[in-house]
């Protein structure tokens, strides 16, 4: 049973007995023969049997392992394809959100431009004798100052932004 069950999970992980044997710092015949049931590992190999294999040294005893079979694997295929399609789907829902996001961020920049532009920065004339009107317009006058030094290269940000993003033909 132990030979059966070393061959078996061998293969089933896609491993050669070279492979295995590479792992195991063994020759290849080595593992031939325990496949064969002309030898046994001692305990010590199989322990380092089971961590090669990634399986309990119980299973490897014990329990006859069973292959795969093809309508398993049909079934695992579907699963992994209904997946990927799920996978594809988000991203390209991702894509689309990014994309206007970009877009918004670029017509929201767009739109304050064109509403300091037409304000004109009327702050300037006001009476900054009052305090409150002082702070009112200081805070008016930096925000007209670093949206106007600072807009331009987020609006250059969102333009490559929405490009990158543009669904590809």
């Amino acid at each position: 049973m132990l030979n059966e069950n070393i061959k078996t999970i061998r293969k089933s992980k896609g491993l050669s007995q070279q492979e295995l044997a590479i792992k195991l710092n063994v020759v290849r015949q080595t593992i031939s023969k325990w496949e064969q049931g002309l030898s046994v590992p001692d305990s010590d190999m199989l322990i380092n049997i089971s961590e090669a294999l990634e399986t309990p040294v119980h299973i490897l005893l014990g329990e006859t392992v069973i292959e795969p079979e093809a309508d398993d694997l049909k079934a695992i295929s579907e699963k992994l394809t209904i997946i990927n399609c799920q996978l594809a789907q988000r991203k390209e829902t991702n894509r689309k959100i990014f994309h206007w996001l970009f877009i918004l961020l670029c017509a929201g920049i767009i739109l304050v431009f064109a509403l300091l532009i037409k304000m004109d920065s009327p702050y300037l004339l006001w009476n900054y004798n009052n305090p409150e009107t002082a702070i009112l317009g200081v805070a008016f006058h930096a925000f007209e100052w670093l949206f106007v030094r600072l807009a331009p290269l987020i609006l250059i940000g969102g333009i490559i932004g929405a490009l990158s993003t543009r669904k590809k033909a």
